[in-house]
């Protein structure tokens, strides 16, 4: 989980840092537990093999990717160097929940029949937001980028 929560959300990132097969325990958080969520590519084959993992739950996932990650030093007492670590990656960590937003607010225009993100394998390229249109053949492709200038 601490990895998924540090953008190491592929099967594949994973078992090669973990140097193990994980693929039962995957499925286990997903199916059994509901603590983690599997993603595919928008129009990406039901059965294709390029998919992200990420967790549901964004306590869970703030506690991974900086609690966990930094309990020693939280033990410790050394909570500036947690914060500061916290502050430094923000922008980046927060990208995946701006993305959902964004597509939650899209969602709720009831304008497109699919919404999501895209991607190759290796993430050689990737799309935030692919917002698709059917009925009218239209399709919204959106870059998702939090401004820090706008964060106090």
């Amino acid at each position: 989980l601490s990895l998924i929560a540090s953008s190491k959300t592929s099967r594949t990132d994973i078992e090669s840092i973990l140097e193990k097969d994980i693929g039962g325990y995957l499925a286990r958080l997903e199916k059994d537990y509901s603590i983690i969520k599997s993603v595919r590519p928008l129009l990406a084959k039901p059965n294709a093999r390029v998919q992200k993992y990420f967790i549901e739950d964004n306590f869970l996932n703030f506690w991974f990717r900086f609690v966990y990650k930094y309990r020693n030093a939280i033990e410790i007492g050394n909570y500036k160097y947690v914060n500061d670590i916290v502050e430094r990656d923000f922008i980046t960590y927060s990208g995946h929940f701006l993305e959902k937003y964004f597509i939650e607010k899209l969602a709720l225009t009831k304008q497109y029949s699919l919404i999501g993100n895209y991607w190759e394998r290796r993430n050689k390229n990737e799309i935030d937001i692919v917002a698709i249109n059917e009925k009218e053949k239209k399709v919204v492709i959106g870059e998702v980028k939090l401004n820090s200038a706008n964060i106090n």
